[in-house]
This record gives structure tokens, C-alpha cells and sequence, in this order.
């Protein structure tokens, strides 16, 4: 799909990574800028988990807003805001409707996929009825072409007590959009669940991922954006590159350094050091990214 029209049916709806240890045991990364600055392309935002109420974000409302407002204040508005999943918590209709009002003043077009929050008992009807990406399939992944760059959105929240899962009607459909993208297309794909196993043990991969990324694995520059983790993690495999998001809710514990994952509650000003949005530019192909905190 050409990048006018995509993008007129959403309307209203490189960079090294610089880890560190944060609080908590956060493990917590920044983009460190390379080059000239160009202009941004999209936004990534994540897991705002609409509805939640604990200690970890009793205002999750709260820091979306935010969010939104820093998305809106940047010097030049970005093509669209990406949204990787888990918009509510427990995707209730008051829960969609309070995000839908927030996310509604985003003057970027939107573009949402659904976290397993939002279809808590494999129920799509009410995340499709909020947010369903325009001209996507019957089972709501999508694809299309904007400025040179093939971008598909995957939906891999299917049947969650297995862990992330795409299905054969998913993989067979990326098989075919695949076919008419030219090896050297620089594509981004956009999921919930990370695609590769960035750890198993906490339900922190996607059961079938590894066929899918047999189908991206013969392009040149493949870049896979996620959420689901809260907090920046990169990693590659060949000419795979792999980053997830920060929260916009609240942070959880780096891999293996909890019993189980769940929410990280801090200080209010250091949960605000550890939430935020992605800004990703794109310079011939490349895609630099930089990951911005809300406080």
C-alpha cells in the first residue's frame, strides 16, 4: 500500500545502544546518536495498560498523557505513532474508551496493536472495534510501503498461555506479502511479543517466531520493534535487528533477575527515568533510533 493512502485512512485514529544498570536492577538503555539527525520517520510507544491500579503507576492515565504530549511538542510531527500492545490492562470497554480519549490527541496518525491485555480470553472483538489497523486482514496484521521501507505489523498474542504465538494463517500470509519485497527493501516489523526467545522462562518470546524470521532472514536490513518486556533490550541475529520498548505504565524487573516478571515499583521520579517512547528516524534504509524517558 502506497504511504499517501495508508496513511490517510489512520488519521485520527544508526544508533548503538548504551546500557546500564538502573534502579531497581533495571537494566536500562539510551540511544547514543550517530550522524547527522534527520527527520522522524515514527514514534514507539508501549504498554500504557489503561486501567491498572497498584503502587507500581496509580496514575498510568497519568503518564500516557504525558507520553502524548512529548509526542506532540517535538520539533516536527513523525509520520505515525506506533503502539505495541497492551494499550488497557484488562480490556474492558470503560478501559478502551479512556485510552482511545488519551491517544485521541495525538496529532500523528495512530497505529495500535493489541498486547494479550487487550483480548484477555483470545476475545479480539473490542480491541478490533477500538483500534483495528485500517486495511489490515480478516485476523488484523497488516502491511504496507511508506518512503522506500516494506513495514508489517504481526500480531502474535494468540492463545498467550503458550507464550506469544503468530499461527499458520499469519505465517502463510507474511510468506506471501514477502514474495513481491525486494531483498534489498528495508523492512520493519512491528509485534507484541518479542519474536526471537529473549527469555523463555517469563513467557518472553514467540512459540513460532523462528518461522517467521526464516522468511525475514534473506533481506538486507530487517528491523523487529516490540514491547511487552517494558524496557529497552537490542539484540541481532544476522541481518536481524531486535529492540523493545519502554512502558509507558511502569517498569519491570532485566530478565532473570526476579522470580517472575511483573511491575517494578520506584521512587516517583525514578519510574519516570524508566518509562517513555522511541523516536526512529530513518536515512536511506537506516534506522536510528533514540529512546526518550519521561522525566
Amino acid at each position: 500500500m502506497k504511504r499517501a493512502s495508508f496513511l490517510e485512512h489512520v488519521a485520527w485514529t544508526g544508533a548503538g545502544i548504551a546500557y546500564s544498570l538502573g534502579a531497581g536492577g533495571l537494566l536500562t538503555g539510551r540511544a547514543v546518536a550517530a550522524g547527522t539527525p534527520g527527520t522522524i520517520e515514527f514514534v514507539q510507544i508501549s504498554d500504557s495498560h489503561i486501567g491498572f491500579r497498584q503502587a507500581a503507576n496509580p496514575d498510568v492515565a497519568g503518564t500516557l498523557a504525558m507520553a502524548v504530549d512529548a509526542i506532540n511538542a517535538l520539533p516536527a510531527q513523525p509520520t505515525f505513532v506506533v503502539h505495541t500492545g497492551d494499550i488497557t490492562h484488562l480490556s474492558t470497554a470503560s478501559q478502551f474508551d479512556d485510552a482511545r480519549a488519551i491517544l485521541s490527541r495525538l496529532r500523528a496518525p495512530l497505529i495500535a496493536l493489541p498486547g494479550e491485555h487487550d483480548v484477555v480470553g483470545n476475545d479480539f472483538k473490542p480491541y478490533l472495534a477500538n483500534f483495528r489497523i485500517p486495511h489490515s486482514t480478516g485476523g488484523g496484521w497488516a502491511s504496507w510501503d511508506a518512503g522506500g521501507v516494506h513495514y508489517i505489523v504481526l500480531l502474535n498474542v494468540f492463545n498467550f498461555e503458550k507464550l506469544g504465538l503468530l499461527g499458520s494463517d499469519q505465517l502463510e500470509w507474511l510468506r506471501k506479502d514477502l514474495t513481491a519485497v525486494g531483498r534489498t527493501t528495508p523492512v520493519v516489523v512491528f509485534t507484541h511479543v518479542p519474536l526471537y526467545a529473549l527469555y523463555p522462562q517469563w513467557g518472553w518470546t514467540t512459540e513460532d517466531g523462528t518461522k517467521a524470521l526464516a522468511l525475514l532472514q534473506p533481506f538486507d536490513r530487517v528491523t523487529v520493534l516490540n514491547g511487552h518486556i517494558h524496557q529497552v533490550v537490542t539484540h541481532e541475529e544476522g541481518n536481524i535487528r531486535f529492540a523493545s520498548a519502554d512502558a509507558t505504565a511502569y517498569p519491570q524487573p532485566k530478565p532473570g533477575s526476579a522470580p517472575k516478571p511483573g511491575p517494578v515499583t520506584l521512587p516517583r521520579g525514578d519510574l519516570l527515568r524508566a518509562i517513555g517512547y522511541r523516536t526512529v528516524e530513518i536515512d536511506g534504509g537506516n534506522l536510528r533510533f533514540e529512546d526518550s524517558a519521561l522525566g
